[in-house]
């Protein structure tokens, strides 16, 4: 009997994925570790290998097919004395699910050959070009890939109008970038056909336009809506003093050659790890049954991406240096951005940071990123008037906002990792120790 292959769970978030690539064809041999296809998860593209040895005798869901629920069957492989006779029956159930829209057909038909033949000949004429859409749209979507999809969706640019540099003429990123250098003549246009039609369905709103939700939009949207609803969010906030670590970074950097190049955020990843460290009751999350105290500093940092935010984790933090957080995170961020984390690269973590300060953002406060028990939101550093030893000066104040789970951690311990973490941040040197 040939062997079902299921859309597998490449996640604990995931429940379903786009399918999109097929790396085996039809009829082709298949070893235990041959990469057969690429799936879209809620994070990133990723490589699924066969388990099974075989021949891959049927494709049941097609490149570019979208929302595919896991554990569904995506192909089958035969096994050896198997040929494509054996499908037959395991086939049968998948092909039943297009044809469901067939039935619609036949009731219009059987009437007019009593009543009028020439109008029931006319009826089933117009649901044909209806039928041939979607397969073209199936087709378009097959030869592009993933990320490029996603970019041209945020740009509102219509793949249409894109020519593709990568196989078989496959939309890469490299042809959406180039597509929207040449300016606004691509997107308009796609913008313009979607909007047409929407704008009368809704009563009393302008023109508009839809982006369908990525799998990382949905999983997002899910996550800190139940966050937000569930865990007791309270805020605390700290202002940083960072003319020292200005000072410090830049000697460093101007040490470092080609090696590294510190940011203020390697300072803040590597200053909550220590902080971490020092109050331990703060790195936790909660349980139903107990809370997680944590014994190393696994922090998450926020990164943007086309698809959504994304947090790669700098694991043990607490236990690497400045340039090792530096070089880490460059490099986690990129392939964040080209979609190519692997699972164990962005899930987990114990604390989070997010960063909004190279968008000139002063202060804001975080949604909690479950399960874990809080997130310090930091913002831009930027020149204020102080007053030292009564005296009115300028310093370069940075603030930083906790958010924490009352659930699992209390004020008092909230202050006490914020004093922490302010400590460090305006006596760096202490970090290097």
């Amino acid at each position: 009997m040939p062997i079902k292959i299921l859309m597998p769970a490449l996640s604990p978030t995931m429940t379903e994925g786009n399918l999109a690539k097929w790396l085996k064809a039809e009829g082709e041999a298949v070893k235990p570790g041959d990469v057969i296809a690429e799936i879209e998860t809620d994070k990133a593209t990723m490589e699924v290998e066969a388990i099974d040895e075989g021949t891959l005798g049927k494709i049941l869901v097609p490149a570019g097919a979208q929302a595919i629920k896991v554990n569904e069957p995506i192909a089958l492989l035969l096994t050896e004395g198997e040929d494509a006779g054996t499908l037959a029956a395991e086939a049968a159930p998948a092909p039943a699910a297009p044809p469901a829209k067939a039935p619609s057909a036949p009731p219009p038909v059987a009437p007019p050959p009593a009543a009028a033949p020439p109008p029931s000949a006319a009826k089933p004429a117009p649901e044909a070009p209806p039928a041939a859409a979607p397969a073209a749209a199936a087709t378009d979507r097959r030869f592009a890939s993933p990320l490029a999809r996603r970019m041209a969706a945020a740009a509102g640019l219509d793949l249409a109008a894109v020519g593709g540099s990568g196989p078989n003429g496959r939309i890469v990123k490299s042809d959406v970038e180039a597509a929207l250098a040449r300016g606004p003549a691509a997107a308009p246009a796609a913008a313009a056909a979607p909007t047409a039609p929407a704008a009368p369905a809704v009563v009393g709103l302008p023109p508009f336009t839809e982006v369908p939700n990525s799998q990382t939009r949905k999983v997002i949207a899910r996550r800190l809506g139940e966050s937000k609803r569930d865990a007791p969010h309270f805020y605390l906030s700290i202002e940083c003093e960072i003319d020292q670590l200005l000072k410090i970074r830049q000697e460093l950097n101007g040490r470092a050659g080609d090696k590294y190049k510190l940011s203020v955020n390697d300072f803040v990843i590597r200053a909550s790890a220590l902080a971490l460290k020092q109050v331990p009751a703060a790195n936790a999350s909660w349980t139903d049954t107990a809370t997680r105290l944590y014994h190393q500093a696994d922090v998450s940092v926020a990164v943007a991406t086309p698809g959504g935010l994304i947090t790669p984790i700098i694991r043990g933090a607490d236990a690497k240096g400045l340039a090792a957080i530096s070089n880490e995170m460059k490099e986690l961020a990129g392939r964040a951005r080209d979609g190519k984390l692997k699972p164990e690269e962005y899930q987990g973590g114990t604390f989070s940071v997010s960063n909004l300060g190279m968008y000139g953002i002063k202060s804001f406060a975080a949604v909690i990123n479950p399960p874990q028990g809080a997130i310090l939101a930091v913002g831009a550093g930027e020149q204020r008037p102080v007053v030292k030893e009564g005296a009115l000066a300028i310093a370069t104040m940075m603030t930083c906002t906790l958010s924490v789970d009352h659930r699992v951690v209390d004020g008092a311990v909230g202050a006490e990792f914020l004093a922490a973490f302010k400590k460090l941040v305006e006596d760096p040197l202490t970090m290097l120790l």
